[in-house]
């Protein structure tokens, strides 16, 4: 079944992708036969997601039509994938280098403040003391690893899965890296406004390659993302309100998350 790109809003939770849903295609699934004595298993199901998109020339008309045929997660368990796929990412961007002092590593208090007894106060051993100012903390942060695993497999469904998602706001532009003869955002604001793009949206540009005048022209949009395959990830798919992509990076998503990948290393 194809999917409409010409939507003109996006919710990640209320998606398709994670809905339970009678009408999903290319659905391939593998069942066992039953036997008299038990009762038939849930089939286990890759489903591939099928989407027709326009392909938008530079100056915003439709000049043809490509097709993203990428792998998708089950619906009930698409919601589960991505949401441990950005907390691993989340997570792992965290450094771990807060660090405070305790009451044995604060410099200074080695003399007793006050004598043990006839002050009338309570007893203090140094002014290092955690209940006097200056003094150590308790229970404070120490340096750590945040960092948690995520299977390379489990990782990139989450990636597709969030793609596919976005489908019904995705974009398919020409290659437009030569259209700009030197740095000019005015007209990188206009090429936008043709493909139906709102710069006060929040957009992610996906491009096998950015030209310098391309990076150039969109860095001063402060709610533009210029990725390419090797930076993409899945908190700018999920944040994007528009995502827009080339023919070229179609087919790269295709392949890279189709579901005849058959790779197991990360690139």
């Amino acid at each position: 079944m194809a999917t409409s790109a010409t939507s003109t809003s996006f919710s990640f939770l209320s998606s398709s992708i994670f809905l339970s849903s009678s009408t999903q295609t290319h659905k391939i699934s593998s069942t066992f036969r039953p036997s008299s004595c038990r009762t038939l298993p849930k089939p286990f199901a890759i489903r591939s997601e099928l989407a027709t998109l326009p392909i938008l020339s530079f100056t915003g008309e439709k000049i043809g039509e490509t097709h993203l045929d990428i792998k998708a997660a089950p619906p009930d368990t698409a919601r589960a994938v991505v949401h441990r796929g950005i907390i691993t990412d989340l997570q792992n961007k965290r450094r771990g280098t807060a660090s405070t002092l305790t009451r044995g590593e604060v410099r200074g208090g080695g003399k007793k403040p006050y004598p043990q007894k006839k002050t009338g106060r309570a007893r203090q051993g140094s002014t290092r003391t955690p209940l006097r100012p200056g003094g150590g903390v308790i229970f404070g942060p120490k340096p750590r690893d945040w960092s948690i695993k995520i299977n390379r497999k489990e990782k990139r469904l989450a990636i597709s899965t969030a793609i596919a998602s976005a489908a019904v706001n995705t974009v398919v532009v020409e290659e437009f890296g030569d259209k700009f003869e030197k740095p000019k955002t005015k007209e990188f604001i206009e090429a936008m406004k043709r493909w139906g793009l709102d710069p006060k949206e929040k957009s992610m540009f996906l491009l096998t390659e950015v030209p310098d005048n391309v990076r150039l022209s969109s860095r001063n949009i402060g709610t533009l993302k210029m990725l390419t395959p090797r930076t993409l990830n899945l908190f700018d798919i999920l944040n994007a309100d528009k995502v827009v992509l080339t023919p070229a990076v179609v087919d790269f998503l295709n392949e890279r998350y189709g579901i005849d990948y058959e790779g197991d290393t990360e690139d």
